[in-house]
């Protein structure tokens, strides 16, 4: 891996690595590319769901790049969405995926929502949970 030479920098794009190895793990996906793509389509779905103060907060948890990633092209004054429902979110995800993504948009959401449970401080994580549709609230939890 190459340095950038900015010490904050150089930390991030591995932090940014090491969670997108994790989401290529655990989605069974074939590159990072693909993790990121998922993540990249799920943090956006989540972020417009949130009230303002709370997709501020909860973005402020992500490392710097996983966070430019989430802020990325967001029209915060059309957030939150209205959307209350599972199948919403999940259209919106798919919507967001590239063409052809090779696993379904509800297990990408599934995935992403473990590792950012893993990741980040579990109460803090619960707590933006609680700012969501309740059909949105299990999303951590494996199928059944």
């Amino acid at each position: 891996m190459s340095e950038i030479g900015v010490t904050a920098l150089d930390h991030t794009v591995q932090e940014t690595n090491i969670w997108l190895k994790a989401i290529e793990q655990r989605l069974g996906l074939a590159s990072r590319q693909q993790a990121y793509n998922a993540l990249r389509a799920v943090l956006h779905v989540l972020r417009d769901r949130l009230p303002l103060a709370t997709a501020a907060n909860f973005g402020a948890q992500l490392p710097l790049l996983i966070r430019g990633i989430y802020y990325e092209s967001w029209q915060h004054a059309a957030t939150p969405t209205k959307d209350r429902h599972l199948e919403e979110f999940v259209d919106d995800i798919f919507r967001q995926l590239p063409p052809q993504f090779p696993i379904d948009p509800l297990k990408a959401a599934r995935g992403i929502f473990e590792i950012l449970w893993e990741k980040l401080d579990p109460g803090e994580f619960d707590k933006l949970m609680g700012h969501l549709p309740v059909p949105l609230r299990n999303l951590r939890e494996p199928a059944t």
